[in-house]
């Protein structure tokens, strides 16, 4: 039996860096969480906690959190446990389940790369060096820039989505909207974000 798909209590990033102090390899928050980093304040509550690592490394992810069980999604509202299998099927996500407390987490992607080369995994042609992908939080957590949130965001742009793209667009430097700007009109051509990213 898969537990409560719904049964999300998800951690703060600053619990998931602790247990990753010391890694040689890319990590970062992804998702609303990382717009709040960027923003340094909290915007909205979050239902879940995502975290992006380099994919060749997320095997060195589970055994720092023991206490845990894996579980990667097979479809709508469907879990598999982390196996071989599972791991090398379509889903790039894994879920991490608390046993004792039985709630979720966090949520791990694991992302494509090219050696020090990120990669996205909607569309392969967009890639950067890990060194513009994420930047450093205050409190020294790892987050993805926003520019990359917001292009994975656009997809299903959803009422949370919206929200983080209007409290982080007056944010974002020049360079962080033309880099969208042009990544939208690859990825998601005709999408509403393009005029909006516009820089004149």
């Amino acid at each position: 039996m898969q537990p409560d798909i719904e049964a999300w209590d998800p951690w703060h990033p600053r619990d998931f860096a602790a247990r990753m102090e010391g890694v040689d390899f890319p990590w970062f928050v992804a998702g609303g969480w990382a717009i709040d980093l960027f923003l340094g304040r909290h915007t909205r509550d979050h239902e879940d906690l995502e975290i992006a690592v380099a994919s060749s490394f997320f095997d060195t992810v589970p055994p720092r959190f023991p206490e845990f069980d894996f579980w990667v999604p097979q479809g709508e509202r469907k879990l598999a446990r982390m196996s071989a299998a599972t791991l090398s099927g379509e889903s790039h996500q894994t879920w991490a389940y608390e046993r004792a407390a039985q709630v979720w987490r966090f949520d791990v992607f694991r992302e494509p790369h090219d050696g020090d080369t990120w990669i996205c995994r909607r569309d392969t042609s967009i890639r950067r060096p890990y060194p513009e992908v994420f930047e450093i939080s205050a409190d020294g957590i790892p987050y993805l820039r926003p520019e990359i949130c917001l292009l994975f965001k656009a997809k299903g742009v959803r009422d949370k989505d919206l929200a983080d793209f209007e409290a982080v667009l007056p944010r974002m430097s020049t360079a962080q909207r033309a880099w969208l700007h042009t990544a939208l009109e690859r990825a998601n051509p005709g999408h509403d974000w393009i005029s909006a990213t516009e820089c004149v």
